[in-house]
């Protein structure tokens, strides 16, 4: 193997291996979790653009954070959606609240994001208030904090079932 061809084509040939592996094993952990997911907030994944990675980091953000979800403006806060007054002078406006769960709000963004591509009443909305003057930041804003809103009461029932203990089980045996 002193032919530096020879060589580069050993080590391309590996590194496809490698991928192609990598690939099946994340293709794999890709249906388990659609199975897992889907099963536990099927209404959830059932909403317009909500795919299984957002709806799974929704799902984990509320799971973690169950004794904070009393209502959909403490789900919006602990998602980092939750508007906060900016205005200086004669100018009203919101920004978002930067604290929360980072990964939450990223699921928010993509969902938001994918919607206003693809979705048409968000694509309405969007165009509606542009013609208002709003900017993309702040129409962005308003549709997070509409899809916490919308997220929330299907997250809450989620949450809830799963720390109900079952039937013939009392809250003492859990292990």
């Amino acid at each position: 193997m002193s032919d530096p061809t020879t060589a580069t084509k050993v080590a391309l040939r590996s590194l496809a291996r490698r991928w192609l592996a990598l690939q099946a094993e994340i293709d794999d952990l890709d249906s388990h979790l659609a199975t897992l997911v889907t099963a536990a907030a099927p209404n959830l994944v059932a909403l317009p653009r909500v795919g299984v990675d957002t709806a799974g980091q929704l799902l984990v953000t509320a799971g973690d954070n169950a004794h904070r979800l009393h209502s959909e403006a403490a789900f919006a806060r602990l998602c980092g959606v939750a508007p906060i007054p900016a205005s200086s002078g004669r100018t009203d406006r919101h920004r978002l609240h930067r604290g929360g769960d980072r990964e939450a709000n990223r699921a928010l963004w993509r969902i938001t994001l994918v919607r206003m591509r693809c979705h048409q009443p968000t694509k309405d909305y969007v165009t509606r208030r542009t013609a208002e003057g709003k900017t993309k930041t702040e129409i962005m804003r308003c549709l997070k904090r509409y899809i916490a809103r919308e997220t929330f009461p299907l997250l809450q029932a989620t949450v809830v079932n799963a720390a109900m203990p079952d039937a013939g089980e009392a809250w003492g045996d859990r292990v």
